[in-house]
């Protein structure tokens, strides 16, 4: 879809340049608190199964077991995910679209789920907001890794093929939308 396309570069552009100086500035708090670069990046799988950097702030200490108060603050509220608006401007992502997952998630999927791969993946997605708090989820499961892989991803999985076969400029809009409202909420 070129029009998405031209969407997503406008407002990555709109909004990277309004929130450049903001976004600046959650960098080196984040860099100060963590004493290294405020950013995280990560491989995960894009359109065509192919892997592209994500771009995040960091949430977790350098042991990667514990968020940090101020990586609490900023997932709260999704600020951590402000730096994939340069995955969009780039073209490795869209604003609305399945979340890219890791390597051995999306690249392996089979039959008719493999048409998710066709998308790219996305900034948010129905799956998004309706997991939205999926940390706390998996905190309270006994076995998170198989809840996660038996419940919450197959049914991501349906969600998102859904969107794949229903996708439209206003559904993508309606998406965005009650992203903005769940956010500000």
């Amino acid at each position: 879809m070129v029009s998405k396309r031209v969407f997503d570069i406008f407002f990555s552009s709109i909004l990277l340049t309004f929130l450049l100086i903001p976004m600046l500035i959650i960098w080196i708090i984040t860099s100060a608190c963590f004493s290294s670069n405020g950013f995280f990046l990560q491989t995960r799988i894009g359109k065509e199964g192919k892997p592209f950097k994500i771009y995040k702030y960091k949430t977790l200490h350098s042991d990667k077991t514990k968020i940090s108060k101020w990586g609490a603050l900023l997932r709260r509220k999704k600020i951590d995910e402000l730096p994939q608006l340069i995955n969009i401007l780039k073209g490795d992502m869209s604003f609305v679209g399945p979340r890219p997952d890791l390597p051995g998630y999306y690249d392996v999927l089979k039959g008719e789920n493999k048409l998710l791969l066709k998308l790219k993946p996305g900034l948010t997605s129905e799956a998004a907001l309706k997991y939205m708090n999926e940390e706390n989820i998996l905190r309270k499961q006994k076995n998170p890794r198989e809840y996660n892989d038996t419940v919450i991803y197959p049914d991501k999985i349906r969600i998102n093929l859904d969107y794949y076969h229903k996708i439209n400029f206003f559904l993508d809009l309606k998406i965005l939308i009650k992203t903005l409202f769940k956010v500000i909420k």
